[in-house]
């Protein structure tokens, strides 16, 4: 008498976060073009059917991941800013985390891929961008507040003040994750600190 065939026993699925930190390895190594839910799931050991099932789009995949990669970040901004050192210390530290590491930084380029696909996107996806950079914004704001009633900066205000600092890192951090010739991560540090030096800082007595 034969015995019937043991059930296949099926592997489980890896942990949500396993799967995003898997796909941000991948924009690191080997680019955005090469990150497919077919070769996502290869990497994984999970179907692209079965990944469609947890995340329903590659667009929902990529705001995940980019959603994942900016909480490591506000972890590291959170304890940047509530160390030690003063709020123009702080501010330079905060600056450091903003600029892109170097051409096709992994985060700046999902940052910008998701953007770029933000035009068709629904509300919630674009809620859930916005409170991405909400999140830099309220932090920049209160160390600029805290800067200015310490009196280590000018008395501006500083909602409109982080606007406009924001505005020049985004457009110089652009620079730098696609590699503009002539724009370097260094030479940006140097600009931004200039401003800030300018616009910002009380000049020593």
């Amino acid at each position: 008498m034969t015995e019937p065939p043991s059930p296949r026993r099926r592997t489980p699925a890896p942990p949500r976060e396993d799967v995003l930190a898997a796909a941000m390895d991948m924009i690191a190594e080997r680019g955005l073009e090469k990150l497919t839910m077919a070769a996502l799931g290869r990497e994984v050991g999970m179907s692209s059917g079965h990944l469609l099932y947890y995340f329903h789009s590659k667009d929902e995949l990529l705001l995940r991941t980019l959603e994942w990669s900016e909480g490591r970040l506000g972890a590291a901004r959170g304890r940047l800013l509530t160390g030690t050192g003063t709020a123009s210390e702080r501010l330079s530290a905060y600056v450091d985390l903003y600029v892109p590491d170097g051409h096709r930084d992994p985060h700046w380029t999902l940052w910008l891929e998701v953007w770029n696909r933000s035009q068709n996107a629904d509300d919630d996806a674009r809620a859930r961008q916005a409170a991405i950079e909400g999140a830099w914004h309220r932090d920049l704001v209160a160390l600029i507040a805290e800067g200015v009633s310490r009196g280590e900066f000018r008395r501006v205000d500083a909602d409109r003040f982080a606007a406009r600092l924001r505005a020049l890192l985004d457009g110089f951090s652009i620079h730098v994750a696609i590699g503009l010739r002539g724009t370097d991560r260094d030479q940006v540090l140097v600009q931004v600190r200039e401003f800030i030096a300018d616009s910002l800082l009380v000049p020593a007595g």
